[in-house]
């Protein structure tokens, strides 16, 4: 088989992450069609179709190697120019880094990780959004470097890392609470009360409520897909749920919400997973999340 062409990859990889032909040729500064013809020639070299031309455009199980190969090469070749040039100026190229976290992680402890990056290696992070318990899932694809995971075996090509657990309370608004639990979380009060779930992947209540009742209960659901909305709607009373130590806290000792069931929190490992590769960005980002994580998670 000849070998790979570097130009060819890269066009595959700026397909997969703009998710068309069309947005790819913009980013590449090229015509779809030569697009269309880099990635035509690359699959003809390996024998197999490599991305699913679909909105949006993914890689093929075949492709997701060679997406990651491509995100592997673009990392070390810009770090060797970064060494071959000296220190970041203001007009200089940075280093792209896509990273998938799950939300509650986003909206609490990881934004800290990022800050504490030092600003030298000139990253700019690509931050994806998934549940904890998908986001290997990009990792394995080839669509990012690093992943923040509730999956504690390495993906293949990858190191892992244990960061703590993040603890969750199950809180509800005092109105709520007084309407559907007046005599505690009962397996017919936690089957009527709504309950606010952030998406349809987040099955973290229902595990809740089996862990309480031993049943599979199917309440009302409210689906909230942000951290803010989902806390607001609890606030708010629109039902109960699952929320941060960090944010539950503050609900707590302001009196806007109650914990519903004291005692019984909820903790989640989480783990950070990544290429395993030697990169000196990788290196810091590693260093960044594990210093936060250990100050934050349980």
């Amino acid at each position: 088989m000849d070998g790979l062409d570097s130009t060819q990859l890269r066009t595959l990889a700026a397909v997969v992450a703009e998710g068309s032909f069309e947005a790819a040729a913009r980013l590449l500064h090229i015509t779809p069609s030569a697009v269309s013809q880099r990635v035509k020639a690359l699959e003809e070299t390996v024998g197999q179709v490599l991305v699913r031309r679909a909105r949006p455009c993914v890689a093929t199980a075949a492709g997701a190697p060679l997406l990651r190969l491509a995100g592997q090469l673009e990392l070390l070749e810009r770090e060797a120019l970064a060494d071959a040039r000296g220190p970041l100026t203001g007009g200089g190229a940075r280093t792209r880094l896509a990273v998938v976290v799950n939300a509650d992680s986003l909206g609490t402890w990881f934004p800290a990780a990022l800050a504490r990056v030092p600003e030298r290696l000139g990253i700019c992070f690509d931050i994806r959004q998934d549940d904890q318990d998908h986001t290997a899932e990009l990792l394995r694809d080839g669509a990012v470097t690093a992943a923040v995971t509730a999956q504690r075996e390495a993906v293949q090509g990858c190191r892992v890392l244990r960061l703590g657990a993040m603890r969750y309370r199950a809180l509800a608004a005092p109105s709520l609470a007084a309407a559907h639990f007046p005599d505690g979380l009962t397996a017919a009060a936690l089957a009527a009360a709504p309950v606010v779930v952030f998406d349809r992947k987040d099955r973290a209540q229902h595990r809740f409520l089996r862990a309480v009742t031993g049943r599979a209960l199917d309440p009302p659901v409210h689906y909230v897909p942000s951290v803010p909305a989902f806390s607001a709607a609890i606030r708010l009373g629109l039902g109960w749920g699952l929320v941060p130590e960090q944010i539950a806290d503050d609900d707590l000792a302001a009196g806007h919400c109650v914990d519903i069931a004291p005692g019984r929190q909820v903790d989640v490992p989480l783990y950070w997973q990544h290429w395993r590769l030697e990169s000196e960005v990788l290196t810091a980002v590693t260093a960044a999340v594990r210093e936060v994580a250990a100050e934050t998670l349980r």
